[in-house]
């Protein structure tokens, strides 16, 4: 079993049911993978739990890299323990921050999500998920981001995540800094927003930096209406 703490075949990424634009060109590179139940985006820390021994003779390859790092992806249908399930082909680089072996055999660890990437191929589960991969850049990274759009953004996000506080969700509070790069400033307010896994699968597939902006702004405001009712209703 693993899970996050706290909250076969000739598989291919063709097998995925998401249709997304091509990524920006970059040289594939095969990463060990772990899909799971939950989707991790760029700036998110993932803190996990590791029992299944297929992830232990993972972590024991990671164990002595220097920069260990996998790649996380959402199991769209299936279990996360035993194999055989449908997974995403869009997912996000995870560098290990921290790693203890416990005597038991388990792991628990924390990572840290980096780049967003694409999967080209599912490589042989030997004996863990691995994939060829390829960081998937937004092709608009570098054009402005309208300031203003952003900014209702950052609002919105901030009454959203104090509403769901409120409701007794468990999260961040309202008060969260921002990284002024405008690619992870999104992503942290995907983050810190009370999306489930689809939802943030969604923001993880915008094709652009802009069509992110869109998104967002349409979740979280549905978001906001729907917190403000749960509230009238518990009144």
């Amino acid at each position: 079993m693993n899970e996050p703490a706290g909250p076969p075949g000739d598989e291919s990424a063709e097998s995925s049911s998401e249709q997304v634009a091509d990524p920006e060109p970059d040289a594939p590179g095969p990463l060990a993978m772990f899909p799971l139940g939950s989707v991790l985006l760029p700036g998110m820390g993932l803190p996990l739990q590791i029992f299944e021994p297929r992830y232990r003779v993972m972590m024991f390859d990671l164990r002595d890299v220097e920069a260990p790092e996998f790649g996380v992806v959402l199991i769209e249908r299936g279990s996360e323990v035993g194999g055989g399930e449908t997974r995403s082909v869009i997912g996000c680089r995870a560098v290990i921050a921290q790693a203890e072996e416990h005597a038991d055999g388990s792991w628990s660890v924390v990572a840290v999500g980096t780049d967003r990437i694409r999967v080209d191929q599912w490589l042989e589960d030997d004996p863990y998920p691995r994939a060829s991969v390829r960081n998937w850049v937004d092709p608009d990274a570098e054009t402005p981001v309208d300031p203003d759009a952003v900014q209702d953004l950052e609002r919105t996000a901030r009454r959203v995540a104090g509403l769901a506080v409120e409701l007794g969700a468990r999260g961040q509070l309202p008060e969260f800094q921002l990284s002024p790069d405008p690619v992870l400033r999104l992503y942290q307010l995907a983050i810190v927003s009370p999306l489930g896994a689809l939802d943030r699968s969604r923001i993880l597939a915008c094709p652009s930096l802009a069509s992110r902006v869109v998104l967002l702004a349409e979740m979280l405001g549905e978001q906001e209406l729907l917190l403000q009712a749960r509230l009238s209703f518990d009144e």
